[in-house]
């Protein structure tokens, strides 16, 4: 089957590898470890959005910056950035209702509208026959039932934190797959890579 394969790179970043030591992740290797041999991986479509500077981590948007570069030495990549956006609000404390505190409230714009549209956007124009979502949002679940049932396609999700999957999600999906630590573990890029120019990409040291 022809495989379309899309990634919400937040979800699965914070889902199943921000305690791991597996964050140099080939998502072209890890799709076709939990794919069926006849399967063709055709095209990846890794959604997220750039991370900026903290005061007590200064050197995120340089550790991303490496993956990024990581993830565009495969040939059948396509990345698409959302955003965030920060803004204040305020809120009562749990301690004391009564009590107000305004705070920085920041917020990740974009991905799951862009996953969904390309989602639903790419199986009516065909272009797939199995579509392999990497995301346990539940914002979701109209776009795979959409696929399922109007589309009529294959849609099947990638559970990727161990838990029990949201039984709403798996009602709409065509089968779902448990990606366990083990497979993490099998599919990442070799460290040091060389990138299409010849230049060398190295995994952070920390992350």
């Amino acid at each position: 089957m022809r495989v379309y394969v899309y990634v919400d790179g937040l979800n699965v970043y914070y889902r199943a590898l921000q305690r791991s030591r597996n964050k140099w992740l080939d998502l072209n290797q890890l799709a076709v470890r939990l794919l069926n041999p006849d399967d063709t991986v055709e095209k990846i479509k890794y959604f997220t959005t750039r991370v900026g500077a903290r005061t007590n981590d200064l050197d995120a948007p340089r550790r991303q910056q490496l993956y990024l570069n990581a993830l565009d030495t495969l040939p059948n990549i396509e990345m698409h950035f959302g955003s965030f956006l920060t803004k204040t609000k305020t809120r009562p404390l749990q301690a004391n209702p009564t009590q107000f505190v305004t705070v920085l409230d920041t917020e990740e714009k974009g991905s799951d509208v862009n996953l969904a549209s390309h989602l639903i956007h790419d199986g009516w124009q065909g272009v797939y026959d199995l579509a392999l979502v990497m995301s346990q949002d539940s914002d979701l679940i109209e776009p795979l039932r959409m696929v399922k049932e109007d589309l009529r396609k294959t849609v099947g999700l990638i559970w990727l934190d161990g838990r029990r999957p949201n039984p709403r999600l798996t009602r709409v999906a065509s089968f779902v797959r448990h990606a366990s630590p083990a497979d993490f573990a099998a599919s990442q890029f070799d460290n040091p890579l060389l990138d299409a120019n010849g230049n060398q990409i190295t995994k952070p040291n920390t992350w």
